[in-house]
């Protein structure tokens, strides 16, 4: 059996068993041919829109002896797919915009159609892709943070709503009451969106280093714009300094003790 990265098993390990899965930029098809090799799926598409990596995808799936299994194919984001064909669809490795917009485009072509499960890792633009999953009706289940090579993956994984178990709705994760910060109301809707719901929720550890380390970007930014005299550095200063208030606000979350399972 193939070996996956840190960041893939994660997403493998999210795929429901049993489900028929889709992996869209699937590059080598290395998720693919692990979910079947693992029993976990009993077929899966493997997406691919350029031919190079198309190729290796094809050589990865016959070298495992699994052509009959999983169908590599080229195209556009979900072009490769028809209706129905997919119950999980997982996408990797690309920015949050490109990913709704696969995502929509997708959705708007029917291809959609019958997929229950998302499992999506966007490498930035992680809001964007929660906001898309809100929109269309899909719930998070879950979000994972990790580190492999010096980077932080997240790792979304949704269900759609008449899947998702009744006590698990965007209503009540998407509810900022719980976060014990001075900021409004949307303001802290915002911040659910932008840092994770459930990473908020679970004060994951691995977030706060995030942030800090997005906190100190945006203070290296302020700086240089200090030297400037332009008026509209002086707005934008004041806007990127506000957003590290915030930042501030909702990382002393993080810093207190985590609630208990009672709670």
């Amino acid at each position: 059996m193939i070996k996956l990265s840190k960041r893939l098993q994660t997403i493998a390990d999210r795929v429901t068993a049993g489900a028929r899965a889709a992996d869209i930029g699937s590059d080598h098809a290395l998720l693919p041919v692990y979910l079947l090799q693992a029993g976990k799926c009993p077929s899966a598409i493997a997406g691919e829109l350029n031919t190079g990596p198309l190729q290796a995808a094809r050589k990865q799936i016959a070298e495992a002896g699994l052509t009959k299994a999983i169908a590599a194919r080229q195209g556009n984001g979900l072009a490769v797919l028809e209706p129905g064909e997919a119950d999980t669809v997982t996408i990797a490795g690309m920015g949050g915009s490109l990913m709704a917009e696969i995502l929509e485009t997708g959705r708007q072509a029917g291809k959609l159609e019958g997929v229950r499960e998302l499992v999506l890792q966007p490498n930035v633009g992680e809001e964007i892709v929660r906001r898309w999953l809100t929109e269309q009706g899909y719930v998070l289940q879950s979000e994972s943070l990790l580190e492999e090579d010096g980077k932080l993956y997240e790792v979304l994984h949704a269900l759609r709503e008449s899947d998702s178990p009744d006590d698990v709705t965007n209503e009540w994760l998407y509810d900022p009451s719980f976060l014990s910060v001075q900021l409004g109301e949307a303001e802290k809707r915002d911040w659910l969106y932008r840092m994770g719901p459930y990473l908020l929720r679970e004060r994951e550890e691995l977030l706060h280093g995030k942030w800090r380390h997005e906190y100190a970007k945006l203070a290296r930014i302020c700086a240089q714009l200090e030297q400037s005299e332009l008026p509209e550095s002086r707005e934008k200063e004041a806007q990127l300094r506000k957003e590290m208030n915030a930042i501030e606000e909702v990382l002393s979350c993080l810093r207190t003790a985590k609630p208990s399972s009672s709670s």
